[in-house]
């Protein structure tokens, strides 16, 4: 296996943020465009939603079940076969005419997403302790921008294309990556003998064994529950009380990108020894972002879709800052188990996020955007009351957790 000095340069570690970025976005074209696709694959209105709904059950059980290999299986080889599975998924779906097709291709899509969370741990692997926070951090900036330009990318692509051609494109980005991982990743055979059983098994154990990883994995579940709240139900404020359209929405969205810039600052200082000190500021500044959109349309301000825009960036921010801080204290525990502790990790940022966006909607409905910032901004309260109680009755024990 290449030692880190061989193999993680400023390209290398361009090309996995790359990879991550463009892989992570498969999990989103769909979310802005269902209503085109539905009627075209012949869904009905009340099914249509089961295309978002499977693509992200598809990526749970994609975490809990292939993640975990990447422990077990030769690196490389695991992320091209789940490459090769989303491009068929994808391609799949740009040509679905029938209801069960495009369910099926939805499902695969997200199970075959999960080749992100096997190309991160590879590359903590392949970085020294000094520098694994910056890496992780630049990495975590081209997942971050993946997430974000999704969006606006298919809208815009639909709107001129129409919706296959997402799906098209995608399919075609998928065999640029491949291509790039075949040529240039690096190889890794873990040194893990155990059978895929044992493999499974030893993920309760890993949970119960590692309290920083229980306490990172419930900060970052409650910070994305806040982030997929936001990003769910900002789109109807903006549309019913700005009255923007799809594509000045999609605009919108582009700006949350900047937030990207917080995953290489928050790694390079994690790596200078202020972990503690940045952990504290993420959950803070979560809670302070929501503010700003609160009191534009509390006061029915004309600068509300700034004071939104300014809302998603400072959350982005703090957002991407608590992940990465925390990726770098789960990979710390146990070299030889990241794949399966970042599958644990990235699961219960899952369900958070996944409880945030389901939310968004009824909550909305029944009690406004004031209803949406104040629940937004209860979570990361509740991760900053359990980290300063962690913090204070275990200091020695969480430095630099």
């Amino acid at each position: 296996m290449s030692t880190p000095s061989q193999t993680m340069s400023r390209g290398l570690i361009a090309l996995f943020a790359f990879c991550c970025g463009a892989i992570v976005a498969n999990i989103y074209y769909a979310q802005p465009i269902i209503e085109l696709m539905a009627p075209d694959a012949n869904l009905t209105n009340s099914t249509a939603s089961l295309v978002v709904s499977l693509t992200q059950i598809g990526y749970a059980v994609g975490l809990f079940f292939l993640v975990p290999l990447a422990d077990l299986v030769e690196n490389r080889k695991l992320i091209l076969a789940t490459l090769a599975v989303s491009f068929a998924s994808l391609l799949g779906t740009a040509f679905a005419a029938h209801p069960s097709t495009l369910l099926l291709t939805s499902v695969l899509i997200g199970l075959s997403s999960v080749a992100v969370q096997m190309i991160i741990p590879l590359a903590a692997h392949l970085t020294s302790e000094e520098s694994r926070g910056r890496v992780v951090g630049s990495i975590m900036s081209g997942l971050l921008l993946g997430i974000l330009l999704a969006r606006p990318a298919s809208s815009l692509v639909a709107n001129f294309f129409g919706w296959r051609a997402v799906f098209m494109v995608a399919a075609g980005v998928m065999v640029v990556v491949a291509i790039a991982v075949a040529l240039f990743m690096p190889q890794r055979k873990p040194s893990h003998s155990a059978s895929y059983g044992a493999l499974l098994a030893s993920l309760w154990h890993l949970f119960q064994r590692h309290p920083v990883l229980r306490q990172r994995a419930l900060y970052q579940a409650l910070m994305f529950a806040a982030f997929s709240l936001f990003w769910t139900a900002s789109p109807i404020a903006l549309a019913r009380e700005y009255g923007l359209s799809q594509a000045q929405i999609a605009v919108f969205a582009l700006v949350g990108a900047m937030g990207a810039i917080a995953a290489p600052i928050a790694g390079r200082l994690a790596d200078a020894g202020h972990t503690q000190r940045l952990s504290h500021f993420a959950k803070l500044l979560a809670v302070v972002a929501f503010v700003p959109g609160l009191v534009a349309l509390q006061l029915h301000l004309s600068f509300g879709v700034v004071a939104l825009a300014i809302t998603g960036v400072l959350l982005d921010f703090a957002v991407q800052m608590n992940m990465v801080l925390g990726q770098r204290a789960v990979y710390a525990l146990d070299p030889a188990s990241r794949g399966r502790l970042n599958a644990l990790y990235m699961t219960s940022i899952f369900i958070g996020g996944a409880v945030g966006s389901s939310v968004a909607g009824s909550l909305y409905e029944h009690a406004g955007w004031t209803g949406v910032a104040l629940a937004g901004a209860a979570m990361p309260v509740i991760a900053l009351l359990v980290f300063l109680k962690v913090s204070a009755s275990a200091p020695i024990a969480v430095k630099g957790a």
